[in-house]
C-alpha cells in the first residue's frame, strides 16, 4: 500500500500546521522583542540559532521513530511539544517588561522545546513520506507539503497580523495558544490512521543509535547526498540576510519596497515549486536529478546577473531577478526534497527516519551556517569596496556554490531507470 492522493494532502496539512507554529516565533516573536521591548537583535537572533542548533538531534529522532515502529506517535508528540514551545516563548515575551532574567531563562526553555518539536515531527513527517509514497508520486508529495507549509506560513502570519492589533501582552498570548492549540488538532486529525493503513512496521529488536547512525553513514549514497545537501543548502541560504540590505544600500529601496521584494521572492519560490511538481509528476517530464541540476544551474545564472548589477548600471531590472531567483531556488528545494524521500528508501531497510534525520541536520546547519557566511563575507567586503562592488562579490561566490552543487549532483545521482520516472537514485 502506498498513500493516496487525499492522504498525501492531510500529511501536507501536518505541515502546514508545523509552519504555522514556527512563523510565530521566528517572526512575530523576534519583532515584538527588537520593536516593542527594544531588545538587541542578537537576543532573538541567539534563541533562533539554538532553534537550529537543536535539530542538530533529527538523525537521533530519526532514529527512534525507525526502531519504534509507530512515526505518528512522534508526529503528533512533536507538535505537542512545539505547541507548548510556542506558547511558552510567547508568554517568555511578556514577561521581559517585568523580570529580564526570568524571561530570558524561559525563552531559552522554549526555544529549545521548539527546536525538539521541529525535529521530532518534522523528521517522523518526510520519514513516513519517504516510506510510504509510490515512486512516481514522490516529485508532486514533496509540492504539495512545501506549498501547504507556505500557505500555512502566509495565512497564520496574516491573521496573526491582524488579531494582534491593538497589541497587549494577553492578546498575544490567546493569539499563539489558539494557533498552538489548532495546529495540534489538525494534525491530531490529520494523521489519522494513515501509517497503520499504508506501512504496518514490526519493531526491531533495539539497537544502540551510535550503530544504527554509522551503518547509514557507511552507505556511499546516503554519505555523498549528505555533503550535497549540506553544500547547497549553505548556498541557498547565503543571501537570506543579505538580499534586502543590498536593495536598500544600492537601489535605494524603502523598508516597505524591500519587505514587498521578499514576497515578490517567496512568490517565485511558489512557482517553482509548483513547476517541479506539474512537470515531474503530471507531465512525466525530467528526473528529479534534471531538475535538482537545472534549480542550481538557473540559481547561479540568475546570481550572476544581480552581482553585474552590484558593479555598473544596467538595464536589469532587479525586482525581476530576485523572482528569477526565487524560481530556481523553488524548483531546486523541491525537487531535493523529493530527491530525499527517494533516496531515504534506499540501502538497508527500516533506516528511513535515520537518513532524513541525518539530512535534517546537515540542512540545519547549513541555514544556520550559509546565512552566517553571507552577513561576515559582506561586512568584510565593505571595509575595501563600495556597497555595490562588496555584496556582488559575495552574491558571485554565492553562485559559485550553486555550480558546485549542480555539478556535485550530476555526479551523486544517477539518472532512474525508465519503469521508475520520478525516483533519484544516487550513485556511489
Amino acid at each position: 500500500m502506498t498513500l493516496s492522493w487525499g492522504q498525501i494532502a492531510r500529511l501536507g496539512q501536518v505541515q502546514m500546521a508545523l509552519g504555522a507554529i514556527v512563523v510565530l516565533t521566528t517572526s512575530t516573536l523576534n519583532r515584538l522583542m527588537v520593536v516593542e521591548f527594544a531588545l538587541p537583535a542578537l537576543l532573538p537572533g541567539a534563541l533562533v540559532g539554538l532553534h537550529y542548533g537543536i535539530q542538530l538531534s533529527r538523525p537521533r529522532w530519526g532514529f527512534t521513530c525507525d526502531t519504534g515502529g509507530n512515526r505518528t506517535r512522534w508526529i503528533i508528540g512533536g507538535m505537542a511539544i512545539l505547541a507548548a514551545g510556542g506558547i511558552g516563548a510567547a508568554f517568555a515575551v511578556t514577561m521581559f517588561a517585568q523580570n529580564f532574567a526570568l524571561a530570558i531563562a524561559l525563552s531559552i526553555i522554549s526555544y529549545g522545546l521548539i527546536g525538539i518539536g521541529v525535529g521530532a515531527s518534522g523528521t517522523s513527517l518526510l520519514a513516513l513520506l519517504a516510506t510510504a509514497t509510490a515512486p512516481d508520486r514522490r516529485a508532486a508529495a514533496a509540492t504539495i507539503t512545501w506549498l501547504m507549509m507556505i500557505f500555512g506560513i502566509a495565512l497564520t502570519a496574516g491573521l496573526a497580523g491582524q488579531f494582534l492589533d491593538p497589541y497587549s501582552p494577553q492578546r498575544l498570548i490567546t493569539v499563539v495558544a489558539v494557533i498552538s492549540t489548532l495546529a495540534l488538532l489538525l494534525t491530531t486529525l490529520a494523521i489519522g490512521k494513515i501509517e497503520s493503513r499504508v506501512t504496518p512496521m514490526r519493531p526491531e529488536a533495539p539497537t544502540p543509535f551510535m550503530h544504527g547512525l554509522r551503518e547509514v553513514w557507511s552507505e556511499p549514497k546516503t554519505r555523498n547526498f549528505t555533503l550535497f545537501v549540506f553544500l547547497s543548502m549553505n548556498a541557498y541560504f547565503m543571501q537570506e540576510l543579505i538580499l534586502e540590505p543590498y536593495a536598500g544600500l544600492v537601489f535605494g529601496f524603502t523598508p516597505g519596497q524591500s519587505t514587498s521584494l521578499s514576497g515578490a521572492q517567496n512568490g517565485g519560490v511558489f512557482i517553482g515549486m509548483l513547476t517541479v511538481g506539474i512537470m515531474a509528476t503530471g507531465l512525466k517530464i525530467g528526473a528529479l536529478r534534471t531538475w535538482v541540476m537545472a534549480g542550481c544551474l538557473g540559481s547561479c545564472a540568475v546570481l550572476t546577473l544581480i552581482c553585474m548589477t552590484g558593479f555598473a548600471d544596467t538595464a536589469l531590472n532587479f525586482t525581476y531577478l530576485v523572482i528569477a531567483l526565487g524560481f530556481f531556488n523553488g524548483m531546486f528545494a523541491v525537487a531535493a526534497i523529493g530527491a530525499m524521500m527517494a533516496l531515504a528508501s534506499q540501502g538497508r531497510g527500516q533506516r528511513e527516519g535515520t537518513r532524513m534525520g541525518l539530512w535534517g541536520a546537515a540542512q540545519a546547519i547549513a541555514a544556520g551556517f550559509g546565512g552566517l557566511t553571507g552577513a561576515v563575507l559582506v561586512d568584510v567586503a565593505r571595509t575595501f569596496a563600495p556597497d555595490g562592488p562588496a555584496f556582488g562579490a559575495v552574491f558571485t561566490f554565492e553562485a559559485t556554490l550553486f555550480l558546485a552543487a549542480a555539478l556535485m549532483a550530476a555526479r551523486v545521482m544517477e539518472t532512474p531507470q525508465a519503469t521508475m520516472p520520478a525516483t533519484l537514485v544516487p550513485g556511489e
